[in-house]
């Protein structure tokens, strides 16, 4: 088993939920982020001058599958959510040992 991290675009999100249920994968985790880092936000124009904001909003996704599936997941998110800007898609994959449902 895998733990698949996703760190997406929110415009993104909708597009790579669809996909994700046409390749059969039907149980994923959301969470909101505010990130900050090397991308510093959107650039935004107010009373006619350009700011830049100081964080970035992304949607973090977590998926918990079989080995098998780990490939076809990577394919699809990446091939969704990435863009031209850097930092745009984070995909990061963690060994799974064991879950305890209560």
């Amino acid at each position: 088993m895998k733990l698949v991290e996703a760190i997406i675009k929110p415009v993104k999100l909708a597009e790579v939920r669809a996909a994700l249920r046409n390749i059969g994968i039907e149980d994923v985790m959301e969470s909101p982020l505010i990130c900050r880092g090397r991308q510093k936000g959107e650039a935004m124009f107010s009373r006619g001058a350009e700011c830049v904001a100081g964080f970035v909003e992304k949607v973090k996704l977590e998926i918990l599958a079989a080995d098998d599936a780990v490939g076809k997941i990577i394919e699809v998110i990446g091939t969704i959510a990435r863009t031209e800007r850097t930092d745009d898609c984070r995909i990061f994959i963690l060994p799974f040992v064991e879950a305890c449902l209560t």
